[in-house]
């Protein structure tokens, strides 16, 4: 078998039916297989899996056992040469993972790739592609400095800005929302460590590939949405982990420094206090012009009926609306992609392109509901219809 996807779901039921349904159309003409692992989640994640896709392996742990060992049982179970891990609240190209088979990547030599992640927004997500976070990367993030010098190569590792966002290339580490690498390549290294529950996983497991003389990389030519948080409330539980996880990812490859640890204190206190003036920031309105991406009348109806707004139907040709009612530049437009009418690339690709202009949903009709994000910073938002 060419690939396992893996995906490990905690309490993002719909988020993990979209994210399924795009892999099943990325994995067509490919010897793969998908197997989700579920960490007891409370939610309908099972009853869905079990009622949509049948056909599709489902771990069902009995206990939260984090995000390490959860995918580590996983893999002790895949069938592919290579492993995609993948988080669930993702979505993925039609043309993803054909892409990196047919790319020049799967030498021997390769440790793990990783591809250009967006936002719900279409907004570039810089943790694609990142750099150690030693003590003097950490501060250099911490305290803002990649962003006021992004071309000095003396500030700008964290986020491996001597690449640009399309420029493929060598880097050191990538993030667990997405991860492609072989299967024995994985199990050389022994997974993900754990003993860290969650947070410096995807560092850890890119150092010790690393560690193995491999080279790990971006590729910039596949896109796909990380709707950012779904699985995670970024609360204080939330920082006092990751700060946790990085001493100990720290205190396992590095010798003690007090003033890592002085970094990761500091830039705790510096994104909690972040995250709660974001959070104080009014939501945004609602849109005053739906664009529904589709042939489907009927459910434009259904739509208008439940939102209570005109709703343009439109179709996307070669990347472009063509809208049936002028829209002003300054008014608040939402695009509404219909998984059964569109296309994944396409409407990634579109978003990416037209990030700053419109907010994005995508509509699921069987199972009657809309979902997206707005930013990086909410939690996204599920509509029922």
């Amino acid at each position: 078998m060419q690939l396992s996807v893996i995906i490990l779901n905690y309490n993002v039921r719909y988020f993990l039916e979209l994210c399924v349904l795009s892999v099943q159309k990325a994995i067509q003409n490919l010897d793969a297989e998908i197997i989700v692992v579920d960490n007891n989640s409370s939610d309908d994640s099972c009853a869905m899996m079990k009622a949509k896709f049948p056909q599709i392996k489902l771990i069902e742990n009995k206990e939260n056992l984090g995000f390490p060992k959860g995918n580590n049982i996983a893999v002790e179970q895949a069938k592919g040469k290579y492993i995609c891990i993948l988080n669930p609240d993702t979505i993925v190209s039609e043309d993803t993972f054909h892409k990196i088979f047919n790319s020049n990547l799967l030498i021997q030599k390769t440790g793990i790739i990783g591809c250009k992640l967006i936002d719900g927004s279409g907004k570039f997500l810089p943790e694609s592609k990142r750099g150690i976070p030693t003590p003097w990367v950490a501060f250099t993030k911490v305290f803002g400095m990649y962003k006021w010098f992004p071309y000095n190569t003396l500030f700008n590792k964290y986020y491996a800005q001597h690449l640009d966002k399309n420029q493929s290339g060598e880097i050191e580490i990538l993030v667990g929302a997405f991860m492609f690498l072989e299967r024995n390549l994985y199990n050389e290294v022994g997974g993900f460590d754990e003993k860290c529950f969650m947070y410096a996983d995807d560092i850890d497991l890119s150092y010790m590939v690393l560690q193995k003389k491999k080279i790990n990389y971006y590729f910039h030519d596949t896109t796909v949405v990380h709707f950012k948080g779904e699985s995670t409330v970024r609360d204080e539980k939330y920082i006092k982990r990751f700060q946790e996880a990085m001493n100990y990812f720290y205190a396992k490859h590095f010798k003690k420094s007090f003033f890592f640890t002085f970094f990761m204190k500091t830039g705790s206190i510096l994104f909690s206090f972040l995250k709660k003036s974001q959070a104080k920031k009014p939501a945004k309105s609602n849109p005053e012009n739906y664009v529904l991406i589709s042939d489907n009348i009927t459910l434009k109806d259904k739509l208008s009926d439940k939102l209570q707004k005109n709703i343009q139907i439109s179709p996307l040709e070669n990347g472009k609306v063509v809208f049936s009612q002028s829209i002003s530049k300054n008014s608040k437009t939402e695009i509404i992609f219909d998984v059964n009418y569109c296309n994944f690339k396409e409407s990634l690709s579109f978003m990416e392109e037209k990030s700053k202009m419109f907010t994005f949903k995508f509509l699921v009709p069987e199972s009657g509901y809309l979902l997206g994000s707005n930013s990086s910073n909410d939690r996204g938002e599920i509509i029922f219809v």
